[in-house]
C-alpha cells in the first residue's frame, strides 16, 4: 500500500503558480541587463543625432565650438567687416567658388558657404592631416603675413583658410573645410546634421 501523499488540486495550483512566477521573475531579472547592454549608449546615439545650437546669444565676431558625430564644428557669427573681406581675396584662394563637390551641401555652395550670410558652420578639421586650425580673425597678422585677411590658420604645417573655410593657394591642405549639413528650425535655432526639408 502506497503512502505517497497527494496534494489537493487547489494547493497544487498555488505551488505551480508560485514556481512559475518565481521562474519568470528570474528570467526577467537576468535578461533585462543583457538587453540594456545591447542598446546604444547616450554617446553612441549622439554621434549620429543632429546637434541643436542656439545662435541667438553668439555675438558678432564670436566663434563657438560644438561636437557633431565626434567632430568639432565651428559656428561663427561673422561681422559686417568679415563679410566684406570675404569678397575681396578670391585671387589668394585655391577654390574660391567651392567648385569641388562633396565639401559642402548644394545649398551652401556660394561665396559665403552658408545658409545665412552672417553664420558660418564649418567642420573644424584641417583637410591636410586632420589637425584643428586656430581661429585667427585679425587681418595682416605678423606671423602669417601682410596679405592675411583673417580666417583659420593651421600652425602644424601652415595651411590657411578664410572665414568661409576656403583654402588658400600653395598650402598643404588640398581642399576647403567641410560644411556639414545644417538648417534653421527657427530664427535662431540651428540644427547641424540635418538637411533642410529632411
Amino acid at each position: 500500500m502506497s503512502h505517497t501523499a497527494t496534494l489537493p488540486d487547489p494547493a497544487r495550483r498555488v505551488w505551480l503558480t508560485a514556481a512559475c512566477a518565481a521562474g519568470g521573475a528570474g528570467i526577467v531579472a537576468t535578461s533585462v541587463p543583457f538587453v540594456v547592454s545591447m542598446a546604444p549608449s547616450e554617446r553612441a546615439r549622439a554621434l549620429g543625432a543632429p546637434v541643436e545650437v542656439d545662435v541667438g546669444p553668439i555675438k558678432p565676431g564670436e566663434l563657438r565650438t560644438v561636437e557633431w558625430r565626434g567632430k568639432p564644428v565651428w559656428v561663427l557669427r561673422r561681422t559686417t567687416g568679415m563679410l566684406e573681406t570675404l569678397r575681396n581675396h578670391d585671387d589668394l584662394l585655391s577654390d574660391p567658388h567651392s567648385s569641388r563637390r562633396g565639401q559642402q551641401p548644394d545649398y551652401a555652395r556660394n561665396d559665403l558657404r552658408s545658409v545665412k550670410p552672417d553664420i558660418a558652420v564649418l567642420v573644424a578639421i584641417c583637410t591636410h592631416l586632420g589637425c584643428i586650425p586656430s581661429f585667427r580673425p585679425e587681418p595682416g597678422a605678423a606671423d602669417i603675413g601682410a596679405s592675411w585677411p583673417g580666417g583659420f590658420y593651421c600652425p602644424c604645417h601652415g595651411s590657411k583658410f578664410d572665414l568661409a573655410g576656403r583654402v588658400f593657394k600653395n598650402v598643404p591642405a588640398p581642399s576647403n573645410l567641410e560644411v556639414p549639413p545644417h538648417h534653421y528650425a527657427g530664427e535662431s535655432t540651428l540644427l547641424i546634421g540635418v538637411d533642410p526639408g529632411a
